[in-house]
């Protein structure tokens, strides 16, 4: 997200609970051990509450799972102020408390970075001005008797609270307290807080997915929890008509038809002197292929940021996802270019997608719910144009070129260190997996995110420490120990740290690198034109072997120019369309140096300075460039500079 330069009783029901879920444990085949007893609390809980309220379990699993994966972030809120596995909304509170939200920058329409928070901590909205979705937890204080506090910090308390709302909505839509799951769709459609029938839909059907295929994880707290799959449930989707929920205006969106859209135009108009916004008219793919999705966080609530986006003199994007129940608002066509990406060349390719979401916030956890929406987006929109989904396609703001050498030190780095990538291309349908033998010459690092918790600080407090949590990136030093200094990015500019924002010595997830050394339990891959070594130790590893092409400096060259844009050559361009600077970064690819190819794409630049369209034009030229995994962000550098090889 960019802003413009220029702008009371709940101890009896918790010992309730608790003393119900001990006496659940010979039921469940649990060994009343201390440890397992620890271990299978939850379990235990969603039992008793499942019991106490007559709501199936295998719903109250499904809707828990969707909503956190029955995580409970110790009693952290979520983006939209969510607390533990039901993921209870108490926005106001979750508002009160909270610290300015920390971003990393933001860009004016072609780019430029200066972010600030959209929603300051002191406007706090009363319960009033509140959605129904952003405050089911008073709900659930007044239909348990438990103390908002326990709800928010004490997860059997949670799963209670979830319950109580799931029943409550049961029998306010007329429906018995069945033991057969089918009968609950419409009270779960009711849980999502969706106001329409298609956002509803789109979440209780999703639960009803996870219901059939079943789940079984370990929570970050520890807990072992299981749903067994019922592959043969049909839920009595015709119930939805019960709900009374309005029905949604889809007219002109581009999505599947698994997940709930509306059209939010964001504006095409003139104003002040000579100026535009918010977006550029094209005609894509005809004019020009797309080749990227770009994965970017709100840095701001849900509400704001579509107020942003439907300001002409502000930026754009092509589509925002809620938080709470993954629904999807699109702004910008695809065949439209949107200003998101920081990068003209990235911008003129890609589709931008703005998940609502804080970086540096790394409790406001994003729910089940939106993972699979976005996911869902991203196959549909990568089978219709035809992007490859690898990380090399499906690229974070933080993985985005700076198009010049002045640009880099301001560029973007969302979703940042805790969007669980694994996970995400896991519901896209392409897991990260090895693909080659061991000792390859290329590897795919692929950490586990719950128990991959490198240091991070300025989350809150410059140089503070963040909190300890999950995170898809890997830290790099300039040896094979962490003794050895931090890799420094001579683009940045400054001393590497161990900032949130700070991605000159970090890998992520499902990136791909040219292996250069390996020492013990550590391994050594090019990366910003040095040798930079990762912890990998083969018990834990956090990469695995992979294949794929690498460049290199053709036979002759002691080393070749980096690129942050694919542009044409000056004689590309047609009258009436001034060249653009072919413009090295202050990177080198040095002689015996590999870097992985992620595509060969030809010289191309979208002229399209004007209002009106007439004079836009596609200039292609005849020079090709291969895409290349660099460091954290991808690169561009000349075919006629380098030999192609398979990786070694």
């Amino acid at each position: 997200m960019r802003v413009p330069a220029h702008r009371a009783s709940g101890h009896r029901r918790t010992r309730t609970v608790i003393a119900t879920a001990a006496l659940l444990l010979p039921l469940l085949g649990a060994a009343p051990s201390g440890a397992q007893t620890s271990a299978n609390s939850l379990q235990l809980a969603f039992a008793s509450a499942a019991a106490e309220y007559q709501v199936p379990q295998s719903v109250l699993l499904g809707v828990s799972y969707l909503q956190s994966r029955w995580d409970a972030h110790a009693g952290a809120p979520s983006v939209t102020g969510g607390y533990g596995p039901m993921h209870l909304t108490d926005a106001r509170t979750a508002l009160a408390g909270a610290a300015t939200h920390h971003g990393e920058g933001t860009e004016d329409a072609r780019g430029d970075s200066a972010r600030t928070p959209l929603l300051p901590t002191a406007e706090v909205p009363t319960p009033a001005e509140l959605p129904a979705r952003l405050r089911t937890l008073p709900k659930a204080a007044e239909l348990t008797g438990l103390s908002a506090q326990e709800l928010r910090t004490d997860p059997a308390a949670n799963v209670a609270g979830g319950a109580a709302l799931l029943a409550d909505a049961q029998k306010d839509l007329g429906e018995p307290l069945s033991d057969d799951p089918a009968d609950w769709y419409a009270a779960v459609a009711r849980f999502s807080g969706a106001d329409d029938t298609a956002t509803a839909a789109a979440y209780a059907n999703d639960v009803y997915d996870v219901i059939r295929t079943g789940e079984e994880r370990t929570t970050d707290a520890g807990q072992q929890v299981a749903l067994a799959p019922q592959p043969g449930l049909s839920p009595a989707t015709a119930q939805l008509a019960e709900t009374g929920l309005r029905t949604l205006d889809t007219g002109g969106t581009e999505c599947p038809k698994s997940v709930s859209c509306e059209w939010i135009p964001a504006p095409y108009e003139e104003f002040g002197d000579n100026d535009y916004g918010n977006h550029d008219l094209g005609d894509r793919p005809a004019a020009q292929s797309i080749k990227y999705i770009v994965v970017h966080d709100t840095e701001g609530a849900w509400d704001g940021v579509l107020n942003l986006v439907q300001d002409p003199t502000y930026v754009s994007w092509n589509y925002t996802l809620r938080s709470t129940d993954g629904h999807i608002a699109q702004h910008v066509k695809a065949k439209d270019v949107a200003w998101h990406a920081g990068n003209w060349y990235i911008n003129a390719k890609s589709i931008g997608l703005e998940h609502e979401g804080f970086l540096a916030n790394p409790d406001a956890w994003y729910t089940e719910a939106m993972y699979r929406s976005s996911a869902r987006l991203v196959k549909y929109l990568a089978k219709k144009y035809g992007i490859p989904l690898d990380r090399q396609h499906i690229l974070g703001h933080d993985n985005v070129p700076g198009p010049t050498t002045s640009t880099v030190p301001g560029m973007h780095t969302d979703p940042g260190p805790y969007w669980d990538w694994r996970h995400y291309f896991a519901l896209l349908g392409h897991p990260f997996k090895a693909t080659a033998k061991k000792n390859s010459g290329v590897v795919t690092i692929r950490p586990g995110y719950a128990t991959n918790q490198p240091e991070y600080t300025g989350c809150v407090t410059k140089d503070v420490p963040c909190a300890a949590h999950g995170s898809s990136e890997v830290r790099l030093y300039s040896g094979p120990g962490e003794t050895y200094p931090l890799i420094k990015d001579i683009g940045r500019g400054t001393a590497p740290t161990t900032g949130v924002n700070d991605i000159s010595s970090r890998v992520s997830t499902g990136q791909q690198y040219a292996v250069a050394d390996r020492d013990g339990d550590w391994t050594a891959i090019w990366y910003l034109g040095q040798k930079a070594w990762f912890k990998n130790p083969a018990k834990d590893p956090t990469a695995v072997p992979a294949s794929g092409r690498v460049i290199m400096p053709r036979a002759g060259l002691k080393e070749i120019p980096v690129y942050g844009r694919a542009y044409p050559e000056a004689s590309a361009y047609p009258a009436g369309v001034p060249a653009q600077a072919v413009s090295p970064l202050p990177y080198k690819v040095l002689e015996n140096q590999q870097y992985v190819v992620g595509d060969k794409v030809p010289g191309e630049y979208y002229y399209a300075v004007t209002f009106t369209t007439d004079s836009h034009k596609v200039v292609v030229g005849k020079d090709l460039y291969y895409e290349i995994q660099y460091g954290h962000r991808v690169a561009f550098v000349r075919a006629a500079d380098v030999d192609v090889r398979p990786s070694r």
